[in-house]
């Protein structure tokens, strides 16, 4: 990882091994793996363009989804990993994630030839903003530039403008950046205002409702400043499947218990890091040029130890048990 500033000054340098020695990068592109999941799953599993519409319980005990081309579906239990503006939460009474003052371009370069950089991640920091990017595979770059903003905005949905409005954030900044951000085809380029939920214990909602559970973003949407948002619905996916497939391996009756027991395992692990990835994003928009130069002179080359940071990324839910055949 390398951390510079916004003319290109390296503040500091390090490999994470150097840092903590159990940590392991190994970047991977999101749609490789969600390919590569939904490839062990029946054929037929997935449906398509099947956005919900409406949501309810039943007099034995079920719940009816509605789609919005008014297809019907009965289900003994409904796992909603619908992201942030998920209508199950919505129905099991969680308000709305709440802006944190800054928004997001974020996008995915492609280099046909090849991609020239290095295998590191580059985060640049200047006054009230700040970038990064990061090799994925031989052919393409990830990369995001963070910009604080009172409100979220308009939504702009031309891809055109979108990345004008990128590149003029950072047109003064390292070149490698803005070459990066030209190389973005139209559509691997998104704006979006960032949000959190706060699940603040005896106040939110319950993560389950009888045989309702949420899961992901759906529940506790984070910022990505920690780079945890998705780590963290997986890790909710394998501790639910755990938990669920003991309920209905021994007792179905218990599912509304296995459930609640998910949400009592998962919210110790999600409730701080949501937190904390808040904060950390708050200190990373600083504006005041006084403290931006403390931060790039003496906090991030003197001050700042990375492995106590990083421990959250050591987190182990134990590999689900291997189906007996």
């Amino acid at each position: 990882m390398v951390v510079k500033t916004e003319d290109g000054r390296e503040l500091r340098s390090f490999k994470f091994k150097d840092e903590d020695e159990s940590q392991e990068v190994r970047p991977v592109e999101r749609g490789i793996l969600l390919e590569t999941l939904a490839n062990q799953l029946p054929a037929g599993a997935v449906r398509f363009s099947s956005k919900l519409a409406k949501i309810q319980k039943t007099e034995n005990g079920e719940t009816l989804l509605e789609l919005v081309d008014g297809t019907q579906l009965s289900a003994k239990v409904v796992i909603g990993c619908d992201g942030i503006r998920s209508p199950i939460a919505k129905w099991m009474g969680f308000p709305e994630p709440k802006y944190v003052g800054h928004c997001a371009f974020r996008g995915l370069a492609y280099y046909p030839g090849g991609q020239p950089f290095e295998p590191k991640l580059n985060q640049i920091y200047g006054r009230g903003q700040r970038a990064g990017f990061l090799p994925v595979s031989p052919t393409k770059v990830y990369w995001f530039v963070c910009f604080n903003r009172q409100s979220p905005g308009p939504k702009i949905t031309d891809p055109s403008v979108l990345k004008k409005q990128a590149t003029e954030l950072v047109r003064d900044w390292p070149s490698d950046l803005v070459n990066i951000i030209d190389n973005t085809p139209d559509d691997l380029i998104i704006r979006t205002p960032l949000v959190d939920r706060w699940l603040w214990p005896n106040i939110s909602p319950p993560v389950s409702a009888g045989s309702v559970v949420l899961v992901g973003d759906a529940w506790h949407p984070m910022t990505p400043n920690l780079g945890q948002g998705a780590c963290c619905a997986l890790e909710d996916a394998v501790v639910l499947a755990r938990k669920l497939a003991g309920a209905i391996k021994s007792r179905p009756d218990t599912i509304g218990d296995a459930l609640s027991s998910y949400g009592s395992e998962r919210w110790p692990r999600i409730f701080p890091l949501t937190v904390r990835a808040n904060l950390v994003g708050s200190l990373l928009q600083w504006e005041n040029p006084v403290v931006c130069s403390v931060r790039n002179n003496v906090i991030f080359p003197k001050l700042v130890r990375l492995g106590p940071l990083l421990e959250h990324t050591n987190f182990d839910c134990e590999p689900l048990q291997a189906p007996v055949v």
